[in-house]
């Protein structure tokens, strides 16, 4: 997850409709998988992975994450989660790309970096903003290098030596207003985050509209804001 939006919300990440709901979608993609030992990659402040340490059996979490100053340590529902700047080789069973591979120039490369960092059978789980046609000020903000349609990502993973289990987009509810908002400021990419606090009544209204997606979420391969894929390591 980007520090960026990390800074715009503060304490107040947990209760914005956008991480509840991208992590309930989370939750829904890996259920089955029981994941036991996380690798958050590009981790920032850990969102995704203590997200699934405090509502799963997942026993731990390693988040690498370039942008931290230095190493530490913590803890979330008595699990330990470790901060740090890079790792070797480590036994995680789910690896979280979490709006990662948007940033990096080689997107491939960093997934096979991974790769051989964990175990065959491994998991990944990565996100990525969807449509290069919602291009606007809020990538250019977030120094994003491209928005990818599913087929795209999902030949990103398996061109970086993995199997795609399934893939599908999230926020396909809330589209097509994102749509029409991002296509009307066109030709506006000022750097600029779209991102913004909101009141305890319109996160609600938003979170429940997100909530009520998630039984078609696994087979969305139409539309959202997001893209979604799992894959596996051979």
């Amino acid at each position: 997850m980007d520090l960026k939006e990390e800074d715009i919300l503060g304490a107040d990440i947990g209760r914005h409709w956008y991480y509840r709901s991208k992590a309930a979608a989370l939750h829904r993609m890996v259920d089955g998988l029981a994941p036991r030992r996380l690798l958050d990659v590009g981790a920032g402040s850990g969102f995704f992975s203590r997200h699934l340490l405090a509502g799963s059996a997942a026993e731990t979490a390693l988040c690498v994450d370039i942008g931290y100053a230095t190493d530490r340590d913590d803890s979330v529902a008595g699990k330990p989660v470790r901060y740090r700047r890079d790792c070797g080789m480590t036994d995680c069973d789910l690896v979280l790309m979490m709006d990662v591979l948007e940033h990096v120039v080689d997107d491939r490369g960093l997934v096979r970096h991974y790769a051989a960092k964990v175990p065959g059978g491994a998991h990944f789980l990565a996100t990525v903003p969807a449509f290069r046609f919602l291009w606007s000020g809020h990538d250019v903000f977030l120094e994003h290098q491209r928005r990818y349609r599913l087929r795209e990502i999902e030949a990103t993973m398996r061109e970086a030596g993995l199997e795609v289990v399934r893939g599908s987009y999230f926020f396909g509810f809330v589209f097509p207003l994102a749509a029409a908002v991002r296509l009307a400021a066109r030709g506006e990419a000022v750097p600029k985050s779209s991102l913004r606090k909101h009141g305890p009544a319109t996160n609600a209204t938003l979170v429940a509209i997100c909530a009520a997606e998630l039984p078609l979420f696994r087979v969305n391969r139409l539309a959202g804001l997001s893209a979604f894929v799992l894959a596996r390591k051979p």
